[in-house]
């Protein structure tokens, strides 16, 4: 016969008694909970945020490309990220054009566009009178060489010179010879 102190009989398993929470207690495992879920509520809540926003991109602490710059930073960003470079440059050029050519040749000859083509790459001048415009093309290729030091090697290759423009054409007046096709000079 066995008694209860046998090892092969089956005894109650006790757990050890665990106390239960008090006052105190309660109170700290009920604001645990209250914080998760709050938590877990602001983290739903900011997603739906980031979703309606793009993707919520926000900056940190450190700079990265989203926060803000100055003016001309943003351009030149811009220009380099849409492959602008050479026009832009080019319209540089236009703009500094008499501190290129000087102030004389400046007052008679203005550029009027630049055509980037990889097989033309031509600056179009136009001058006001065909003495002007023998004049730059007898000085077309130093200033194809400065355009390059300033741009780049190779971005104008020709210089194309009009003359002056002849304006609209109109019918014979009293003072014009029959088949005369523009002013008094001999480019138009």
């Amino acid at each position: 016969m066995t008694g209860p102190n046998d090892e092969t009989s089956p005894q109650p398993v006790d757990s050890p008694a665990a106390p239960e929470p008090s006052g105190v207690d309660l109170a700290r495992v009920a604001l645990r909970a209250a914080k998760e879920q709050a938590r877990a509520r602001g983290a739903a809540a900011q997603q739906k945020k980031q979703a309606r926003r793009g993707g919520g991109l926000r900056s940190g602490a450190h700079a990265d490309g989203r926060d803000p710059m100055a003016l001309g930073s943003a351009i030149n960003r811009l220009i380099t990220e849409r492959g602008w470079e050479t026009p832009a440059a080019v319209g540089g050029v236009m703009g500094r054009w008499p501190q290129i050519v000087g102030e004389d040749l400046a007052k008679h000859c203005v550029p009027l566009r630049y055509d980037e083509e990889p097989d033309a790459r031509e600056l179009t001048v136009q001058c006001d009178s065909t003495a002007w415009a023998t004049q730059l093309r007898l000085l077309a290729p130093r200033l194809v060489a400065r355009l390059n030091e300033d741009l780049g090697h190779g971005t104008v290759r020709v210089i194309k010179v009009l003359g002056p423009s002849a304006g609209p054409r109109r019918g014979y007046g009293e003072f014009r010879a029959p088949g005369s096709v523009g002013p008094g000079d001999t480019y138009g």
